[in-house]
């Protein structure tokens, strides 16, 4: 008999699919023809400057706006407003009810999204524990510190275990501390299976945390991958410093060098073309007699894609 063929693998849906989706006011276009795919079970960043258009974007997603043009499904939903209870939103606009207890907050959204009144409670205390804020569940929130009291908000945005959260810019205003928390709270929910999609203009937090990202301006995408493969799209740098005052214009000819640019006391800044290899310009450094102090080769990060993509918009972005 001939053996049965293995049935092939089976793909998981994508959480969140967004098809040439735009937002346009009047003759202002807020997003442009925006296509996206986030896997289930991943973190996602929404990286641009302010003013890009990811906020406006998230709300779209959120059934908040209507898109102009496009489809957005979401957990297999055309619509969101049918799945309030199996998605977490954090706005961009931060607020508590400021004479509420930090664990009666969390718990008020969690009845909000379908917990018994006990279960909610419960919740509230192990989330305040769990993110060392157990100290604190007694307090209201107007006396609380401002990172203190945006983890409460997350914390009650995500109260109900939602299988999908939006997070619009949850790092903003807080402390290195806090931040780490934040981070904390995200991968956390990831290794539960959750989805995960924020929005920054923090690079540092995207490339230590996100499986995928994409980076729009001015309500256009410019990137959609992995951060991997965001570093890969530019080329990198070498810095050299010479050990005299002998020349490097030899290297201009190599075929791995897209630009030098000279500095003080020797020192050069060699820019690769594509994704050459750093080592045939050490190399010819060698084989061309060039004696060399220092040669240092820098790869491409987040920021530098991020600034040769968004340009001058970049400049109000974060880097810490």
């Amino acid at each position: 008999m001939t053996p049965t063929a293995a049935p092939p693998p089976l793909i998981a849906a994508p959480a969140l699919e967004l098809r040439e989706v735009s937002k346009r006011y009047g003759d202002f276009t807020a997003v442009d023809r925006i296509s996206l795919t986030v896997p289930a079970g991943s973190i996602f960043g929404f990286l641009g400057p302010n003013g890009a258009g990811k906020t406006t974007t998230l709300r779209m997603i959120l059934d908040i706006i209507q898109p102009t043009e496009g489809t957005i499904t979401l957990l297999g939903s055309n619509s969101a407003l049918s799945l309030r209870n199996r998605i977490g939103y954090l706005p961009e606009e931060k607020g508590l009810y400021k004479k509420m207890r930090a664990w009666s907050v969390i718990a008020y959204f969690a009845t909000l999204k379908g917990l018994s009144r006990a279960a909610a409670k419960r919740r509230a205390f192990e989330l305040l524990e769990r993110y060392g804020l157990k100290d604190f569940a007694e307090s209201k929130t107007e006396a609380l510190s401002k990172g203190m009291g945006q983890k409460v908000q997350v914390l009650a945005a995500v109260a109900h275990d939602p299988e999908f959260v939006i997070l619009d810019e949850p790092f903003s205003g807080l402390d290195p501390v806090n931040q780490t928390v934040m981070e904390d709270i995200i991968t956390d929910l990831r290794s539960r299976g959750r989805t995960v999609i924020f929005s920054t203009h923090v690079m540092a937090h995207a490339e230590r945390m996100c499986d995928r990202l994409a980076i729009i301006a001015r309500g256009r995408k410019l990137f959609d991958g992995t951060p991997e493969e965001a570093r890969r799209s530019i080329p990198g740098r070498v810095k050299l410093q010479t050990s005299d005052s002998g020349s490097i214009e030899s290297l201009r000819a190599l075929r791995e060098v897209a630009s030098i640019t000279p500095g003080p006391d020797g020192r050069w800044e060699i820019e690769l073309s594509g994704n050459a290899n750093p080592q045939a310009v050490l190399e010819a450094c060698f084989t061309g007699g060039i004696r060399l102090r220092s040669f240092q080769f820098t790869e491409p990060t987040l920021h530098d894609v991020f600034l040769k993509l968004v340009g001058p918009d970049a400049r109000e972005a974060s880097f810490r």
